[in-house]
């Protein structure tokens, strides 16, 4: 019987599969590759701080205070929502073209827009803060955009890779099986 999570069975059926992009549904979007330790961690962070503030509206609207226990309820679904975004961000792909979530918008951009995507050694921002180190990225380069307007859809250093250096190569590999697949046109 064969058991979803056995990862043996899981390598086994994925050798089998064959083609780069072993997916049936491939209009549908997803992400080929897991959120990091760092993105996880910040959003648990986020979640626990929401949950203090979940037990302190009950807290307050038990009292009487039902104003305030409203609004110590707002900020938690405020918290929450900002740590499902959190979760959330990073780049998505399915048959129709690569979507890059950030934290405020996406950007969709069409295969048949997409010249190349390709790994450049180059400065990265570390974490997304202005500081920025020597590392990878993963760049896309558009059919309408000028070839200086390079910006990094995965680094070696954002949140999903810092310190995982197999994790982006993989993650880099499948975004290009993506565009090699699909951006033909």
């Amino acid at each position: 019987m064969p058991l979803p999570f056995n990862t043996a069975d899981r390598a086994s059926r994925e050798a089998a599969a064959g083609p780069a992009l072993p997916f049936d549904d491939r209009d549908r979007w997803r992400r080929p590759y897991r959120p990091g330790p760092w993105r996880v961690g910040a959003a648990a962070l986020l979640l626990l701080l929401a949950s203090y503030v979940l037990v302190a509206a009950v807290i307050i609207a038990a009292t009487g205070e039902l104003s305030g226990g409203a609004m110590c309820l707002g900020g938690a679904l405020a918290v929450i929502t900002v740590a499902l975004r959190l979760l959330r961000t990073g780049v998505w792909v399915s048959a129709r073209g690569l979507r890059r979530v950030g934290f405020l918008g996406t950007r969709t951009t069409r295969w048949e827009k997409v010249v190349v995507v390709r790994t450049l050694q180059r400065p990265v921002r570390w974490l997304g803060l202005p500081r920025t180190v020597q590392g990878q990225a993963l760049v896309l380069v558009r059919r309408d955009r000028a070839a200086d307007e390079l910006a990094p859809l995965l680094t070696t250093h954002n949140a999903d890779f810092l310190g995982r250096m197999e994790a982006f190569d993989r993650a880099a590999d499948s975004v290009e099986a993506w565009a090699a697949e699909f951006g033909r046109g």
